[in-house]
């Protein structure tokens, strides 16, 4: 069986060269604990998170935030809430990102244009200044456009923040659903995975497809039985 792909880089703004630059090791410098420490937290509490383990979610983002604040960095700790509240939206936890607000009026204006795409707000004069990944979709002027734009996204957590995002904006396909569905699968990530299932579920339901619905009932039966049987 096919190992799943690495944990890709989530430092996910436009700011990105920058700050993996802080954040990461570079070649032939002395690196502080705290980049390193912080970094490496922030992308295990991630994972963790993605993955269902909400305990050690918890423990490494605490410490990330800790990392952090030893700098006195609003700009930085703004990046790690924004990282935290994208792996809830790529998992349909549709909730504001009460940690960043916190920060708002310190953050940097690609971490407020960030921000307001993960709340299905982004205005069009901002759109520019979001990820490359992202334009495309938050541009998009129709329902077609979104879920192709979401399709030419090769990276699955990016995919799947925008997949996020497409579906908190009411504009979610079917094809959206299945590309999420399969993006998740994919990686082995369960709890965005139980998500989309439930959505796809739903909307079975909703339209009266009953073997659809009950098959996929059944496979959110198969994924909740993974956490039982560890």
């Amino acid at each position: 069986m096919k190992s799943p792909s690495p944990m890709p880089r989530i430092f996910l703004l436009a700011t990105l060269a920058a700050l993996t630059a802080l954040l990461g090791a570079c070649a032939g410098k002395t690196v502080p604990d705290w980049q390193t420490n912080a970094k490496s937290a922030l992308e295990s509490a991630t994972t963790a998170y993605l993955q269902g383990k909400e305990r050690v979610e918890k423990q490494e983002f605490n410490l990330a935030r800790s990392e952090i604040a030893r700098t006195g960095r609003a700009d930085l700790m703004a990046l790690v809430a924004l990282t935290r509240c994208a792996s809830r939206v790529a998992s349909l936890v549709l909730e504001e990102c009460a940690d960043f607000e916190k920060l708002r009026q310190d953050a940097t204006s690609t971490e407020r244009a960030y921000a307001d795409f993960l709340q299905a707000q982004i205005q069009p004069q901002d759109v520019a200044l979001l990820p490359p990944q992202y334009r495309a979709v938050a541009g998009a002027s129709s329902d077609m456009a979104a879920a192709a734009a979401l399709q030419a996204i090769e990276d699955p957590l990016s995919r799947l923040v925008a997949a996020g995002v497409i579906f908190r904006s009411s504009r979610a396909t079917p094809a959206v659903l299945t590309l999420a569905v399969d993006t998740a699968s994919s990686q082995g990530w369960r709890r965005p995975l139980l998500a989309w299932l439930g959505v796809q579920a739903m909307r079975a339901e909703q339209a009266g497809d009953v073997l659809a619905a009950q098959s996929l009932r059944r496979r959110i039966d198969l994924v909740q039985g993974s956490d039982t049987a560890k």
